[in-house]
């Protein structure tokens, strides 16, 4: 079977630039301006460009799909996330899950998985905390 067990931990680092966090940002139709006005970001209670948040999730939850996708067939059933500091456009930042359960579900024919995860900044403060529920099935 798939063989996850409580405790295991995953993460990975993304390097993030002005121009693609404006880019994802505009992509998603989010036109707020601390994401794609450096002068009026440097203004702003930020002092400069912030990632946005649809962004900085995106990553946290892509990295669920590819860490378990490796096991079987996996599939987001929740997640939760608050957000606790601003994660700025040129930061290096690090992804990081926790797998809290695992129970076999007979109807879903699979492991349904608990999960914390959190974003922490390069100073290593948490910038964003996360809960998660999927399912990993067998593939076929």
């Amino acid at each position: 079977m798939m063989q996850t067990l409580p405790h295991e931990r995953f993460s990975a680092q993304v390097s993030l630039d002005p121009n693609t966090v404006s880019a994802f940002a505009s992509a998603v139709g989010d036109t707020n301006p601390v994401h794609h006005d450096a002068e009026l970001a440097a203004k702003s209670r930020f002092g400069r460009l912030i990632a946005s948040g649809p962004q900085t999730t995106a990553h946290l939850l892509a990295l669920t799909a590819s860490h378990f996708s490796e096991r079987g067939a996996m599939l987001g059933l929740e997640f939760w996330v608050r957000f606790r500091r601003p994660i700025y456009a040129d930061e290096t930042i690090t992804l990081e899950w926790l797998v809290v359960s695992v129970k076999h579900n007979e109807r879903l024919n699979g492991e349904v998985i608990d999960l914390r995860g959190r974003i922490r900044k390069e100073n290593g403060e948490t910038a964003v905390g996360a809960k998660g529920r999927v399912l990993l099935t067998q593939a076929h």
